[in-house]
Parts: C-alpha cells; structure tokens; sequence
C-alpha cells in the first residue's frame, strides 16, 4: 500500500496509516510525504509514532524548503519536491494500492509517475486536497449584462434590495432562493453546492430576515445569510 500525500494532503491518508496501526497490520506500507519544512509538516511527531509501531513500513519526506535547523536524515529524507521522477527511484512494488493526496497538480503528477511505474489505473486512487479555483463572478473574460429587473411579472412579496447593485426587485414566489433571484436579474453571485453545505454563497444581510428551505448544515455568520436556499421573511437589503 502506498500512502502518497503533499501539505495538508496528509490528512486523510494519515487516518488509513492510523487504521492500520490499530489493526497491527504486516502489510508493506510506503509512507510518501512532500512539505516545505518540519514547522510546516502537518502531524509529523504522530506520523513518526504510528510508522515506528508498524513491522513493515518504507518512509521517504521531501522538503521543497527546509529551515535551517531542519536536518536531512533525521527530519526529512531528501530536498525538493516529491515527484514522479522520485517515485521511480524510490521502485515501490509495481502490484501495489496508491492513494494519492494533495493538490490537483500534485495528484496529476504523481498518478502519471505511478502509471509510467506500471501500476494500473485501477489501483491508483486520488483525492484533490487544496484550494479551488476561485470563483469571481464579474472577472471572467465573459460578456456580462448589468443588473436589471427579471423577465415577467413582477412579484408582490418583500422588498429585496441589491445594494451594490442599485436594485430593488419583489419577490416572487417563482423563485426557490434569493439566489435565483439574483441569477434571475444578473446580479454577481458566488455559489457552489445551493444547498447551504459549503458557505460559498454566504453574503452580508444589511437589513431584513430570511429562512431556509432546505435547511443549511451549519448557520451563516451572524448579519450574514446562505442566498442559495433562503428565502425573504420580510424587506431584504443584501451587500450584492
């Protein structure tokens, strides 16, 4: 089994190496780590317990910057990035399961190095640990309208108010959210899941109340509300 992760990459595969500890396992584990330094190598003092408590374990850390005080061979084991070129050095079993953390890049990388390696597809496992593309609405090179009322009838509910914008539209129950509303009036918005899960959407309520239809996973900071599945109590003003 490899183990094969980068920065806070390390998080999720760290929970299958404390698996297997627990388990006494014999299996071969490869332990693979990149970070910059030891200050910035995320659970190395644990990492370094749960490797010692297992029989079989092959480890190699690569640090891209390490500190002056960091020493090769005792804090890490090569400078530099951890690399598909490395990974081949290094020969891992060619039969072996990959899971693979970090950084898209880092992941698209290293899946090559274990494909060029000879391991199939099929065992190489990853998941996208990082940041996302930004979402910028406004900046993207895409002809853009600016906010206007929305097609059809106007509604006969509250007041939202769109302050940047300059806009104040009824609300309608047409619409599932305020976020629909705005998309509806083409007004900037950031969103992501429209189900209150990841915060994207979370925008300054100046005035007003909403409630939620479905109900968020956790609650918008206080003077702040989720537009992607709220709807208008009363008179909304909104920092959109």
């Amino acid at each position: 089994m490899l183990l094969i992760s980068a920065g806070i990459g390390a998080t999720p595969v760290l929970a299958m190496l404390q698996a297997l500890a627990q388990q006494h396992s014999d299996r071969e584990i490869w332990w693979l780590h990149g970070a910059r330094s030891r200050r910035e190598e995320s659970f190395a003092a644990e990492i370094q317990a749960l490797v010692a408590s297992l029989p079989n374990v092959h480890t190699h850390v690569s640090y891209s910057r390490p500190d002056p005080d960091d020493r090769e061979g005792r804090d890490f084991d090569s400078v530099g990035r951890l690399t598909g070129s490395l990974l081949a050095e290094l020969g891992p079993p060619r039969d072996a399961e990959a899971y693979v953390c970090g950084p898209t890049p880092f992941i698209d990388e290293i899946s090559a190095g274990l494909s060029a390696m000879g391991i199939d597809a099929s065992r190489i496992h990853t998941e996208p640990f990082g940041p996302a593309p930004a979402i910028t609405p406004g900046i993207a090179a895409t002809p853009a309208r600016p906010p206007h009322p929305p097609a059809g009838q106007p509604g006969s509910g509250p007041t939202i108010e769109f302050a940047r914008s300059n806009l104040a539209i009824p609300w309608s129950s047409d619409y599932a959210s305020v976020l629909e509303l705005a998309e509806a009036c083409d007004v900037p918005v950031r969103w992501s899941c429209r189900t209150g899960v990841c915060h994207t959407c979370e925008t300054t309520l100046i005035a007003g109340n909403v409630e939620y239809n479905p109900d968020p996973v956790e609650p918008a900071a206080e003077g702040s509300a989720l537009i992607c599945c709220s709807q208008p109590r009363n008179d909304l003003v909104l920092d959109l």
